[in-house]
């Protein structure tokens, strides 16, 4: 995105500075006109951080492939429905690869527009800090550009970590697996990250390192920690009072796009919108892995929970066969597990873990049972929907 060239605003003078690798939307905050709304007294700058990245990082492109992955193993069990298929071409990867490109591309136009209609003004380049208050940017046709804010937002994001083995240059990481433009016929992953879960060359996927390298840190004082990220407080502050992170970058430990969006909204809340407290609660923060089986898991784990709160720990479990499956034979069914994890005399849930099915569909709404600290009893007293997996939570013994 270039800089508009009709514009009676100077960037070099601004309010804030978001330096940002995150998705458009992520930055947006709202969809009702957010930046109009909080009462900034100039426009705010947005800095892409890494030149020619993906707008749309990875989210959407790998739940369009696994959209992918799902009908094949779809019609591999319609088979034991009873239903017969004549397959008279093999799967079109070029043609899916266009159209989901299409499709990512649509969407950034959707959030570029947005921006626009709330006169944020977007600049593309490469950002690094010449102080803590001043930022100088170069732009893609090969010009500086220095800005000037009273207040940074460190937005950067991060990037998978290669490991330092000889011939590690020959593997690719997630950044470069929607860039393939032949099927890979076998892949081998390296590493165990959700990423690493839901797509399966040589995948290295060993971790994620924050985009920090030139970033020029050591001219603002702020701090890092031995892996490079940002630590900040329970409302995105660092070290140094105008400038605050969000996001990979820091050191939260929720590499997750959505709470990134919710810390952003809280904080912008808080800069500019009178609501002094506003910060994101990182507890009880539901978070899913688009495999096959789907996995979901919110709050603690058994351990974890046994670590904080002793014997005063319930934990219940289950373990079925899916009705999905009752139609398919021994080899064909896929596992089902589901976990509570409670505390205390009113045996409130800490902790839900599920695999299976429908999962990830499933977990956004006993998330927010959980969030609300619901117990043992809240979920028993529901009613159950029959026949579905999700009934074994609330008819757990």
């Amino acid at each position: 995105f270039k800089r508009p060239r009709h514009t009676s605003f100077h960037a070099s003078n601004s309010q804030t500075v978001f330096l940002n690798r995150l998705p458009l939307h992520t930055l947006r905050f709202r969809q009702d006109g957010f930046f109009q709304t909080i009462g900034l007294l100039s426009p705010v700058v947005l800095l892409n951080f890494r030149n020619g990245a993906h707008t749309e990082g990875i989210c959407v492109p790998k739940k369009v492939t696994w959209n992918a992955a799902s009908i094949a193993e779809n019609m591999h069990d319609a088979k034991s429905y009873g239903f017969s298929f004549q397959e008279t071409a093999p799967f079109d990867w070029t043609t899916f690869k266009h159209k989901r490109d299409a499709y990512v591309k649509r969407l950034n136009g959707i959030y570029e527009k947005n921006l626009k209609n709330d006169k944020v003004e977007y600049i593309h380049g490469r950002a690094t800090f010449l102080n803590k208050h001043e930022v100088e940017v170069k732009l893609d046709d090969g010009s500086k550009q220095p800005i000037k804010a009273k207040k940074i937002l460190i937005a950067v994001g991060g990037h998978p970590s290669l490991p330092d083995t000889p011939g590690a240059e020959l593997g690719i990481s997630s950044d470069g697996f929607f860039e393939l433009e032949k099927q890979p016929k076998k892949v081998a992953v390296v590493g165990a990250g959700y990423i690493a879960v839901e797509m399966a060359g040589m995948f290295w996927a060993i971790g994620r390192s924050p985009e920090v390298e030139d970033l020029g840190l050591d001219k603002t004082g702020v701090h890092q920690n031995e892996k490079g990220h940002i630590p900040v407080d329970a409302y995105q502050n660092t070290n140094v009072d105008n400038l605050y992170a969000l996001g990979d970058v820091c050191d939260r430990g929720f590499e997750l796009t959505p709470v990134a969006i919710a810390s952003g909204r809280r904080l912008a809340d808080r800069l500019f919108g009178g609501q002094n407290d506003a910060h994101l609660e990182y507890a009880n923060i539901p978070s899913v892995v688009f495999a096959h089986p789907e996995v979901g898991s919110i709050g603690l784990t058994e351990p974890a929970a046994r670590e904080k709160y002793g014997d005063s720990v319930k934990v219940y479990n289950t373990e079925f066969t899916a009705m999905y499956y009752a139609m398919m034979e021994p080899e064909d069914k896929g596992p089902t597990a589901y976990k509570l994890v409670c505390e205390g005399p009113n045996e409130r849930v800490v902790g839900l873990h599920i695999m299976g099915i429908g999962s990830s569909e499933m977990l956004q709404g006993f998330g927010v049972a959980v969030k609300m600290g619901a117990t043992k009893k809240d979920f028993d007293s529901c009613v159950a929907i029959h026949p579905t997996s999700s009934e074994e939570l609330v008819t757990l013994k």
